[in-house]
């Protein structure tokens, strides 16, 4: 069979074929609900070879054919191989052209470049009611990261190298994937010796003086899971793995910005190899309200709370006190509880909501900040090049809601019933009392007063939208 899939994106046609020939494109268009990852990108839209990674070991191997590359108009790839290729037949043609343009105006060469009609025809076995889905998630989220990477190159249109600490985690991941399709360079800093040149050993206590050189702006990502039960070595190993890399990476920014100011103060000029850090961004958590602040509405001015995660986010945050007080823009991105179904939350509840066994927590009173993945990689993006935006920023949707809402609407979009509460007791059992405290059964009414304030975009500002997308359920 056929299945053709079209939407008009509102960008320009070279920058729309430009977009999927960057390192990224392919992980940024894999659907999330589906259990596959993105062992190996094209290395030419011409003649490259991806490979998908799906449970078992299996391997999807497909190859573009050089005979349908056309830029900036087409080009194609082809089923090589996989598990179920004796009755699976997969052939991909990508075809793009400006919207409203007709064949006559696109031979005389008269393109526009205001938007482009983005055509994906594939000749397969698979029906469509399987592909739809697929091609929907794909279109809107290049349609969205388009969109987010024209609104930051309006504000910074500086072609800018970012290095990112924990660039292999869930975020870091989709994050690279989204400042590279951008045209960003990004230098992943790794604690293993490099493997290419777009990595540099990172040692957390003591990183090398050259560590930042060349380098516009920072996201710093690194840090041991919370999850878990709170014993003393666990919190120990929270609070280290986050208090201490970012001090030390906040001095060395700081010490590079003062030999810089020295050197030009001097008249002698600034090493192009120092850089002028333009941005200092480091992850931070909701936790810094405290697990229970009842009906409180909390922005960034409100005080911090109590308990374990408070007191380690306030220490976090001021450990790049150095960077700011040398002048470095700093944002601290106070970040919700993150929905995705490839981590996090969504992880563990959807195979307990897909089998029928979901339901509210506790009373289900509780107020929920959340953030989508993706809202959440464009608030990083906007903190590297924005230099209006510094400070805590919390990064959540613009809804919080109420634990039994939240889970009345994930069992509504997968056609689930959630009927089965669930005790208070269960989580202090995995958890212990103080971890279920902090992590599950928290309450925290958290705006996202700053970015509101700056008028910042949202892809999903609803959780059923949200969710919607995230499953493929639109």
């Amino acid at each position: 069979m056929e299945f053709t899939y079209s939407t008009v994106v509102n960008a320009g046609l070279s920058d729309v074929f430009a977009w999927h020939g960057r390192p990224g494109a392919m992980a940024r268009l894999t659907p999330p609900w589906l259990p596959v990852r993105v062992l190996q990108e094209a290395s030419s839209l011409r003649d490259g070879r991806a490979v998908l990674g799906w449970p078992g070991g299996l391997r999807w191997v497909a190859v573009h054919q050089p005979a349908s590359y056309d830029p900036p108009n087409m080009f194609a790839d082809e089923l090589e191989s996989c598990p179920l290729a004796a009755v699976l037949s997969w052939r991909h043609r990508h075809q793009f052209a400006p919207a409203g343009e007709t064949g006559e105006a696109r031979e005389a060469g008269e393109a526009a470049e205001r938007a482009t009609l983005v055509t994906d025809t594939v000749d397969t076995t698979l029906p469509g009611r399987i592909l739809r889905p697929m091609f929907a998630y794909r279109h809107r989220q290049l349609a969205d990261d388009l969109a987010a990477q024209a609104r930051a190159r309006a504000t910074c249109p500086d072609s800018l190298t970012v290095a990112v600490t924990g660039s292999g985690g869930l975020i870091g991941t989709a994050l690279t994937a989204l400042l590279t399709t951008g045209g960003y360079r990004v230098i992943r800093l790794v604690r293993r010796p490099p493997r290419n040149e777009g990595e540099r050993q990172w040692r957390p206590e003591e990183p090398a003086p050259t560590l930042l050189n060349g380098v516009d702006a920072l996201i710093h990502l690194a840090g041991a899971s919370i999850g878990g039960r709170f014993t003393p070595d666990r919190k120990r190993e929270i609070a280290d793995s986050r208090i201490i890399p970012t001090r030390r990476l906040a001095e060395l920014a700081a010490t590079k910005a003062a030999t810089k100011a020295g050197a030009t103060a001097a008249g002698a000029g600034a090493d192009p190899d120092t850089p002028g850090l333009r941005a200092f961004v480091t992850a931070s958590a909701i936790g810094f309200y405290g697990p229970d602040r009842g009906e409180e509405i909390l922005t960034e001015a409100s005080p911090r709370g109590k308990g374990f995660l408070a007191d380690v986010v306030a220490e976090w945050e001021d450990a790049a006190a150095p960077a700011a007080a040398a002048g470095i823009r700093t944002v601290q991105v106070r970040t919700g509880i993150v929905q995705t179904p490839r981590g996090g939350m969504l992880r563990l509840l959807t195979p307990l909501f897909a089998a029928g066994l979901g339901g509210r927590l506790g009373s289900g009173t509780q107020w929920l900040a959340w953030i989508g993945l993706d809202d959440l990689l464009d608030i990083y993006l906007r903190a590297i090049t924005d230099p209006h935006l510094s400070g805590p920023v919390n990064a959540v949707a613009p809804e919080p809601v109420r634990n039994i809402d939240y889970t009345r609407t994930l069992a509504r979009v997968l056609h689930r019933p959630a009927l089965l509460p669930v005790p208070a007791f269960g989580p202090r059992l995995l958890l212990g009392a103080e971890g279920a405290a902090e992590l599950v059964q928290a309450s925290q009414y958290v705006r996202a007063e700053a970015l509101i304030g700056a008028g910042h975009h949202f892809r999903q500002p609803h959780l059923e939208q949200a969710l919607r997308h995230l499953y493929g359920r639109s």
